[in-house]
């Protein structure tokens, strides 16, 4: 399971400058921030990265946020994703959920309040499915150890 003092990792990935400049000034306090401009240069880094929660703009050139995120989801399972978007697009929501699996939907502009709870959410879950893993294995551990079960009746 993740460590409490382990600070939450989030990957935003925007292709404005100034909203990539805005999200790591109101959460650096907050979480490990890393940004990337684009969805290549993303995956690029979460190829030799680890992170917990992984959030994009809809809207870039080259690949949408929700292919992205798809992406993500099929090569790095663990991270939870959320996307995020100053355009009410419902194709947007459907293709996030249904490619991404994304665990919310965030409006620009953000507030930073609501924004935070939902990274810390997010977070949570991703916590939640490591120690679901976790757990998972050692059951594994234990079952294959056990060998044959013997079975004592009493006549």
């Amino acid at each position: 399971m993740l460590r409490k003092e382990e600070a939450i990792k989030v990957l935003y990935v925007d292709d404005e400058e100034g909203n990539l400049m805005a999200f790591r000034a109101s959460f650096r306090r907050d979480f490990d921030v890393q940004v990337a401009k684009s969805a290549e240069e993303a995956l690029a880094w979460l190829e030799v990265n680890r992170v917990h929660v992984v959030i994009s703009d809809q809207r870039m050139p080259g690949m949408t946020g929700a292919e992205f995120l798809g992406i993500v989801r099929k090569r790095w399972p663990d991270p939870a994703r959320l996307l995020l978007t100053g355009y009410s697009d419902l194709q947007a929501v459907v293709d996030a959920v249904n490619l991404g699996g994304i665990h919310a939907y965030i409006t620009k502009p953000w507030d930073p309040t609501d924004l935070k709870l939902r990274v810390e959410q997010a977070y949570e879950l991703h916590a939640l499915r490591e120690e679901r893993e976790r757990l998972y294995r050692r059951y594994q551990q234990v079952f294959e150890a056990s060998g044959d079960p013997i079975v004592i009746m009493d006549a």
